[in-house]
């Protein structure tokens, strides 16, 4: 019996001993933790080895900085050093104070806010929808957890701006939260002059300071940093208003960037085609699509605007929806078509706005002529309309039936869209585009057009008909391909368009 109970004994007394010196190293780690580091290994659960000194796993999934394992101690690590390298020579440029509260936006894992801190900006914290104590608290670019004028600087990396789905929101938050003469540091993709202009469009509350490329966390690719300054009094000016035979007139004028664009655009058909409906098959295979050429990531909104629709197959579905290179974005569709023939297909197409009028220089009534078949001399509906005029009286006229209203439709599109949205539009209004095209530069919208399909309508060869013109158009080709022309040398991305004639 003794010597059961002194095994017993000494057995409890290896255990004692072994649980103590458990305890001793476990609170050894957790005073190394708070006295050195600040926090629980920056995350919700308490780290007990070294390699675990990053965020929450739970985070992971948003970390995308670092080639094969970033959530490793020395790649985190590795990044912390990285960001304090970046603040350290804005501190010795005089950009940034050590005096400064400073924010870190969409910083999942906090590497920014520490190495702030290391730097000497103490009063740093980081905002993440799951948020990671010390360093971070929840948050996210389209809504700071603070009062407006809080931070002196803000920093805003890993590409969240472009990533955001409303920009111009991210963009009004820092304009929000950050003082009069506080400065902005931006890590982005922006290289090509189109973004770099949509970026600096987005922040009118800021003057820009400079921009320079600089080597990623990971020196295998280039990134683009942006330092801006908020105005003290910020002042957002309107277009340049005059007056023009008593109308109103908004004055613009096309960037440089965006003529250097048009200058690498398909060229023009300056021959005119015989069969214009199969041009048209070729031509698109050579369209050189803005989209494709730009990053469009700075805008706003994305919106595409079919003037003359027609039925949702015409071009909406066969080509926009399936052709034009979206860069994963989704556009607002605005389809514009007077004949009631259409309107029906419309009311089941989800994300399309129908406007039931016709696209015109000014609000009132129009009347448009009833499509004929050449071969058969027949009246035709539903086939696309024919020329509009404006109503004089309504016993010249046919009836109630060809009566249609129409719009101002410079005026509507300076009220829908605005420059920091990309504009995609489509135009075919049976001869109207004489009228609509000076209207729209007259008024300034045309800036407001990102690009342009425009089909231009002529005596063009008939299908049905070899050897003869249609005589529905007074227009020639040469006069098209001059309206084209001129577009262009105004600094315009227009590309020619045709349609197949129906018979």
């Amino acid at each position: 019996m003794e010597t059961t109970a002194a095994k017993h004994s000494f057995l409890s007394n290896i255990l004692v001993r072994l649980f103590s010196f458990a305890v001793l190293i476990f609170a050894a780690r957790f005073a190394y933790i708070i006295t050195v580091c600040g926090g629980s290994c920056y995350s919700t659960d308490f780290c007990f080895l070294s390699d675990n000194l990053h965020p929450n796993p739970k985070l992971r999934a948003d970390l995308s900085y670092d080639a094969g394992d970033p959530f490793s101690g020395k790649n985190w690590r590795r990044s912390v050093e990285y960001y304090a390298a970046i603040f350290h020579d804005l501190v010795a440029e005089g950009s940034l104070s050590l005096n400064s509260r400073a924010l870190c936006i969409d910083t999942p894992s906090g590497e920014e806010v520490l190495a702030l801190k290391e730097v000497g900006v103490v009063d740093s914290i980081g905002i993440f929808k799951k948020p990671s104590p010390p360093l971070i608290v929840q948050g996210n670019g389209r809504r700071h957890p603070f009062p407006g004028e809080s931070f002196d600087f803000e920093f805003s990396g890993r590409g969240s701006l472009e990533q955001s789905w409303r920009p111009s929101e991210f963009a009004a938050e820092i304009c929000r939260t950050l003082r009069p003469g506080g400065l902005l540091v931006v890590h982005t993709a922006a290289r090509d002059a189109y973004s770099f202009h949509s970026f600096l469009e987005l922040f009118k509350c800021c003057d820009l300071i400079r921009s320079r490329e600089i080597n990623g966390v990971d020196s295998s690719s280039l990134i683009l940093e942006i330092l801006l300054k908020k105005k003290k009094s910020p002042k957002f000016p309107s277009l340049e208003n005059s007056t023009l035979n008593g109308s109103t007139v908004n004055k613009c004028s096309v960037h440089g960037y965006k003529r250097e664009l048009v200058k690498n655009a398909e060229k023009l058909i300056m021959e005119e085609p015989l069969k214009p409906w199969i041009t048209l098959k070729r031509n698109v295979k050579n369209i050189k699509y803005l989209s494709s050429m730009i990053d469009i990531s700075f805008k706003n909104r994305y919106v595409y605007i079919d003037v003359g629709a027609r039925s949702y197959g015409s071009s909406i579905g066969s080509w926009f929806k399936k052709q034009y290179p979206k860069q994963n974005r989704t556009f607002e569709v605005y389809a514009i078509e007077a004949d009631k023939t259409f309107h029906e297909e419309y009311r089941t197409k989800k994300g399309v706005t129908l406007l039931p009028y016709a696209a015109w220089v000014r609000n009132e009534t129009l009347f448009f002529e009833i499509t004929r078949d050449p071969s058969q001399k027949i009246m035709m509906r539903g086939k696309g309309m024919g020329r509009i005029s404006s109503v004089q009286t309504s016993s010249s006229h046919m009836g109630d039936m060809d009566k249609i209203q129409g719009f101002d439709f410079a005026n509507w599109l300076k009220s829908v869209v605005g420059y920091s949205d990309f504009v995609v539009m489509k135009m075919d209004v049976e001869g109207t585009e004489f009228h609509l095209i000076p209207r729209l530069i007259q008024t300034g919208a045309i800036c407001l057009i990102d690009e342009l399909f425009l089909e231009c309508h002529y005596d063009r060869w008939q299908r049905c008909c070899p050897g003869q013109r249609s005589p529905k158009y007074q227009k020639t080709y040469s006069e098209c391909l001059d309206l084209f022309t001129s577009l262009r040398n105004s600094g315009v991305l227009v590309h020619q368009w045709w349609k197949p004639i129906v018979h």
